[in-house]
């Protein structure tokens, strides 16, 4: 556990938007002699899925940038890669799924770039360590992090468990932040139609 106080990692998990919304995720509590990796060595710890995965976001992030110059006539080539790259997000969304264990399946209550909160059945005491992982079907994607619970609230009879992120790579926080925005985005218009439908 790191020295920072409950109330400066309570402001940490709040400095980046967080949406509710429940998706899966995995959490398994880190043994005693287990020690949280740090970030230059949280790959390591990886399993090999999350860091291919990542790996081909990249490339295709730089593969589909310069078609945004082409001129028009080059339309119908951008919407055939665009569809390309559709089909290796199913393949890799299936892939990270595969990384998905049941005995360690849970949903969350809530999420953002700062942390997670995940409904439990049972409590957990603040401090402890665990290995996330994080499915985000609406992206394709998901993320392998570490997390120190810093709350956990009786909710009637389960608990809701909030985890600061103690070691995430950048670019899956970065990752996490967008897909936030993107639920907020879709949440909003759906909203709005509803209300729409109403009227």
């Amino acid at each position: 556990m790191s020295n920072q106080s409950l109330n400066d990692k309570q402001a940490q998990f709040d400095e980046y938007f967080s949406i509710t919304h429940s998706i899966n995720a995995n959490m398994r509590v880190l043994e005693a002699d287990e020690a949280v990796p740090d970030i230059e060595n949280i790959e390591d710890a990886m399993p090999y899925a999350f860091r291919i995965a990542s790996e081909m976001a990249a490339i295709e992030a730089q593969a589909i940038r310069p078609l945004r110059n082409l001129s028009d006539h080059a339309e119908s080539l951008a919407d055939y890669l665009n569809h390309q790259s559709r089909k290796i997000d199913l393949m890799m969304s299936f892939v990270l799924h595969q990384q998905d264990e049941p005995e360690y399946r849970f949903k969350t209550v809530k999420f953002g770039g700062g942390g997670v909160i995940i409904d439990a059945p049972s409590a957990l005491e603040t401090g402890t360590n665990a290995e996330l992982k994080l499915f985000l079907d609406a992206e394709a994607a998901a993320i392998f992090c570490f997390g120190e619970v810093i709350s956990c609230e009786p909710v009637e009879d389960r608990y809701h468990i909030a985890f600061i992120f103690n070691t995430i790579r950048e670019q899956d926080q970065e990752l996490l932040v967008r897909a936030s925005l993107h639920i907020q985005t879709l949440q909003l218009r759906k909203r709005a139609q509803e209300k729409k439908a109403g009227s």
